[in-house]
């Protein structure tokens, strides 16, 4: 019996470690994707404008930040 509880013990330590592991080197992976290709800025989106053959304005341009600030 004592061998049934040492294997679950160990298990659920495996399992705790594996865990914060797991969510550390999520973490570091996931904030140096953002670091190398940030969200899309002011910058952008005048260059796509330009792409497309069009001058935007500044309200255009403030008014597509909000939109897209509002659908995060």
């Amino acid at each position: 019996m004592g061998d049934f509880w040492m294997s679950v013990i160990c298990t659920l330590v495996g399992l705790v470690i594996g865990g914060i592991l797991g969510f550390y080197f999520t973490r570091k992976k996931f904030e140096k994707e953002l670091k190398e290709n940030p969200p899309i800025n002011e910058k952008m989106i005048r260059a796509m404008f330009l792409q497309m053959g069009r001058k935007p304005s500044e309200a255009q341009i403030k008014q597509i930040m909000k939109s897209m600030n509002m659908n995060k």
